[in-house]
This record gives C-alpha cells, structure tokens and sequence, in this order.
C-alpha cells in the first residue's frame, strides 16, 4: 500500500487510489462539487485542486486536481498552500457569478472569504452549477435522457430539443445526486413528473405504497433479467418479508 503525507499527515492507502480518497482517510477536507462515490472522478469543477511534490523533486510542486491525481509511495501533498486557496477563491468567486442565490455556492464561497463575486452576477441566476453529476449517473445508469448542451454561457443540462426525454425512466438519479437541489419534480403515490415528462407510479402489492415508477419496474427488469415480479414490493416490505423469512427457518427444528 503506497504511503504518503497529506498536510503533514502519513496515511497509508489502497493501490490505485486518488489523492481525495486519501484525504479523507487522513481526516483532511477538501472541498469538492463535482465528485461522488457513484461515478467516477471527473475533474470538472476544479474546486479540490492541491499541490503534489516529491522529496526529488527539489521544492517544486505541481498543482492537480485531487481527485483525479493517483498516490504514489513518497507522494507530498500540500492542500492549503496559497496558490491552492487562490485557485479555489477564483473557482467559487466564478460560480457566485452564475449562482448567486444558491445556498451552497454561498456557503462555500463565504468559507473561503468571499461575500460577493467580483464579476458580473448572472442576470437569470440559476441552481445548476453544470458539475455534470446528473449526465454521468444518468449514463452510468444506461439511460442518456440527460445532456450538457450549447457552450459559453449558455451551456445548460437539458434533454434532446427541451422536449420530454423519451428515454427518461424517472428514476430521481439526477435530482438526487444534484448538489444543489436544482432538479425539480412532483411525485404523489399515482404520478411522477421530471423533465417535463409523466410517469405512471408502481404501488406495493403488499402496503400500496407507490415506491418506483413502472418505467423504472420495466426497464431494470428488463436489462438485468430480474424478474417484474421483484418489483411488485417496495423495498420495506421485502425486507419484512426476508426477515419473516429468516425468522421462520431460524425457528424450524
């Protein structure tokens, strides 16, 4: 296991790992918007940005994005050093311009000192800080309804044509992992509504819960081979049922 130093920290951790995982093994923050353990890294925001040396290296260091930069025996890591915190100060101060009234993007950016953006605030702010994490879980998952479009500032998440994707399950994968809550939909125990699109819900045979939608049932069944059947009980229920189950053999002579 490669054995490094974080912040005068020594911390051990698996081959392979990036220096984020190693951070947080070592108890060290670093701040991230476009990271989550569901996707694989990206990159994207900039925000975890650090500085990386080593010993042979005669003091000079690189300046990578933590998430993306492997450990390596011997590697030094520096997450605080002020050309770290100015690279981030410029990242949130950008996204105070285009978020505005977004509470996490505030919070961040008064963490690192800054109350209000220097540049020319957005004149339409919006939620969507475009960290990507809806489009990649929303890939990750086989779907696609979801994309980055246009460039510039008009780049935006969107489906094809703004129009209803029809390759959207309904599912709440994007609005779920979205850090900002930007993603709006209505559900009740009849209807789903996202992406301006309507799903009917799946209601537990058992308790009449409406727990998925029966595009989500559908698809998953018919992809991975798992039974429809599966899907007629929500996920309280099953477990109700496994541990009567256990219970039942665990009581038999």
């Amino acid at each position: 296991m490669p054995k490094l130093t974080i912040d005068g920290k020594s911390v051990e951790v698996r081959e392979g790992a990036f220096v984020l995982e190693a951070a947080r093994k070592a108890g060290v923050d670093i701040p991230t918007l476009c990271h989550h353990e569901a996707v694989e890294p990206w990159g994207g925001c900039r925000l975890c940005m650090v500085d990386v040396t080593f010993d042979h290296w005669d003091g000079w260091y690189k300046c990578v994005a933590a998430c993306l930069y492997p450990v390596a025996e011997g590697l030094i890591v520096k997450t605080r050093t002020e050309r770290v915190m100015n690279v981030r100060k410029v990242v949130l101060d950008l996204l105070l311009a285009r978020s505005p009234e977004t509470p996490l993007i505030q919070k961040l950016a008064a963490e690192h000192g800054i109350k209000q953006t220097s540049f020319v605030p957005n004149d339409e702010p919006t939620d969507c800080i475009l960290c990507g994490l809806c489009t990649r879980i929303c890939d990750h998952l086989g779907i696609s309804a979801i994309s980055a479009v246009d460039r510039g500032i008009g780049r935006e998440i969107a489906p094809p044509f703004h129009e209803p994707p029809p390759d959207c399950i309904g599912c709440l994968a994007c609005a779920e992992i979205c850090p900002t809550d930007h993603i709006k939909y209505k559900t009740n125990d009849f209807t789903r509504e996202i992406w301006g699109k309507s799903f009917e819900m799946l209601r537990c045979s058992r308790c009449g819960k409406a727990h998925i939608t029966v595009a989500q049932a559908d698809f998953f069944a018919g992809r991975n081979g798992v039974p429809r059947s599966y899907f007629e009980l929500c996920d309280e229920c099953k477990r109700k049922e496994h541990a009567d189950l256990f219970a039942r053999l665990g009581g038999s002579p």
